[in-house]
């Protein structure tokens, strides 16, 4: 069983940034991808990074440029740092762990997620 807990989730004004983490255990964080997903009230959930065992990041084109994931295999810990923050960007925001090193950008691809952090962007 893979235990993940989010952190680092708050308010913020538009523009600015926040660093979110998520701590994971359970099984060799290493081999694993990692990714991270938002809701915003009343829509979906949707896919915004994800980071695979060896390091080869991507994005959703809405986050693209503005946040980066990043991964520290020693301390077991993934990472998603948001700046240029907007409003639109306001949601909870999930951490998930990969089925595989290379998971992809469907909620199907991951088969743990941790509890959610809330991101507030206010304008």
């Amino acid at each position: 069983q893979v235990q993940l807990v989010e952190s680092g989730g708050g308010l913020v004004q538009a523009g600015g940034s926040l660093r979110l983490s998520c701590a994971a255990s359970g099984r060799t964080f290493s081999s694993y991808a990692m990714g991270w997903f938002r809701q915003a009230p009343g829509k979906e959930r949707e896919f915004a990074a994800a980071i695979w065992s060896y390091g080869y990041e991507y994005y959703a084109d809405s986050v693209k440029g503005r946040f980066a994931i990043s991964r520290d295999n020693a301390k077991n810990t993934v990472y998603l740092q948001m700046n240029s923050l907007k409003p639109e960007d306001t949601a909870v925001y999930y951490c998930a762990a990969g089925n595989s090193w290379s998971s992809g950008n469907y909620s199907n691809d991951y088969g743990y997620w941790g509890q959610g952090t809330q991101v507030t962007v206010s304008s």
